[in-house]
């Protein structure tokens, strides 16, 4: 069991119902969760550890609602977007071990706990195409080490599509089994995630994913049963349905064919959408990961303000950690201004408190976690980022909410804290070997090199 932690001195930006903003607040934190939060002064329970905030901004934890598990370590593969796809889909199909993943785990929780990023939903590789679920091994590691690391995940596992161009390969003692994958194995493999870990951590979540199939796609028939099957899963399960690529129609079409979506549904980039699509966003309650930094809104918009303005949920996601991006959730806060302020010709779409609540409250919601997490609130989770303001580009110390959305970046963070265990403090790791992180992800990236004959 944690100690009771008291936040003291520091600006506190609240993102409750009311957007209430403390200049010299408090935060009281035991047993993982806040017990009061405000401007009176609060007497310390025996035993707590005092953190004085002065010249910080105490905040929730931000929420990073799309990303990938295995892409830390294919930074800087590949001249090209195309090239670093058709790469990475190798990489993760025919060189990986449960090591590969253990290790690109604890180098991407270090990144994320250094950027403030306290919960992440992640797809279990390269998205659509090579989803690493021809057993629960590769999984099992992955959510060991995050486990250990302290962070709040949701991790999405499902079938790849019938044509993936990749057979996978299974390594152990210095040769490699080479096989086909199908579907309906991934589906078993993935139940058998979902049910191995409910319940086991309050911190850790499994969810189904599925490819975005297109109108055309789902007319055939072994298509449409997988995903009627994902579909009844996640609904059994109780778990989120998460999809990575509408766009154009493809949201109306799978409502159409299969009543796919419902308010447990979180659909990533949601590019160039139709009026149907929209209409159908609004009507089932599902929610979109809107990625400002990601390849897919280069070839396409989201329209999130407007999705906004029809009351739909519209959260914050890196799409992280590569070919480009890190998973730094304060640069895609200034991303996102930027892109929407271009396309309207107006600065003022988007307002700091606006962009500030798709990337905690509104993040929660998206993951239907907003009875938990995504802001400082008397019973919730004590998922806490202290940033530190006290620096020439965050400086002058006025309205706090517009420096942390307009100026400020991951390494601002100084400390993070998710479920009142602190996992950094003045920017060093609390019980972690930040060397020993990296090391093991660099040895990993080697063997995974080799294997891929990319050196």
């Amino acid at each position: 069991m944690t100690r009771p932690l008291l936040i003291e001195g520091g600006v506190v930006v609240t993102m409750d119902a009311g957007r209430r903003v403390f200049q010299k607040g408090h935060v009281l934190v035991s047993e993982g969760r806040i017990v009061a939060v405000g401007e009176a002064a609060i007497d310390p329970p025996a035993g707590a550890e005092l953190i004085d905030a002065s010249g910080m901004v105490v905040m929730p934890g931000l929420i990073d609602t799309h990303a990938h598990a295995g892409h830390t370590l294919t930074k800087g593969l590949g001249d090209d977007s195309e090239q670093w796809m058709n790469v990475t889909g190798r990489i993760y199909a025919q060189a990986t071990d449960s090591e590969f993943w253990a290790a690109e785990a604890g180098l991407s929780a270090c990144e994320r706990i250094k950027c403030g990023t306290t919960t992440s939903a992640l797809l279990f590789g390269g998205g659509p195409d090579i989803m690493r679920t021809d057993d629960a091994e590769a999984a099992e590691a992955h959510l060991d080490v995050i486990a250990d690391m302290g962070l709040r995940e949701v991790l999405a596992v499902g079938p790849n599509r019938r044509d993936s161009p990749w057979a996978y390969r299974k390594y152990g003692q210095g040769s490699y089994t080479e096989f086909e994958i199908s579907p309906e194995a991934q589906l078993s493999v993935s139940v058998a995630l979902i049910d191995r870990w409910q319940g086991r951590n309050d911190r850790l979540h499994i969810a189904m994913s599925l490819p975005v199939f297109t109108a055309r796609e789902l007319e055939d028939e072994h298509i449409h049963a997988i995903c009627r099957q994902v579909r009844d899963l996640a609904r059994q399960k109780g778990v989120l349905l998460v999809q990575d690529g509408h766009r154009d129609g493809s949201i109306a079409a799978n409502a159409e064919r299969l009543d796919l979506f419902d308010g447990r549904s979180l659909l990533a980039h949601c590019i160039d959408l139709t009026e149907a699509d929209i209409a159908v966003l609004k009507r089932t309650g599902a929610k979109v990961a809107h990625n400002p930094s990601a390849l897919m809104s280069v070839y396409g918009r989201c329209p999130a303000p407007e999705l906004i303005e029809a009351g739909v949920t519209v959260s914050l996601g890196t799409d992280a950690a590569a070919p480009d991006r890190p998973f730094d959730m304060f640069r895609n806060l200034f991303q996102a201004h930027r892109y929407h302020a271009r396309h309207f010709r107006d600065d003022a779409v988007l307002p700091p408190m606006q962009l500030l609540e798709m990337a905690t409250i509104e993040g929660a919601r998206a993951l239907c976690m907003e009875d938990e997490i995504g802001s400082l609130e008397p019973g919730k989770r004590a998922d806490i980022v202290l940033v530190n303001m006290r620096q020439p580009h965050l400086w002058p110390p006025v309205h706090p909410v517009q420096r942390l959305v307009r100026f400020a970046n991951g390494a601002d963070v100084d400390t993070t804290i998710v479920g009142g265990r602190i996992l950094m403090r003045g920017r060093q790791l609390v019980g972690m070997d930040e060397n020993a992180i990296l090391d093991r992800a660099e040895r990993a990236f080697h063997r995974m090199a080799e294997r891929a004959q990319l050196v």
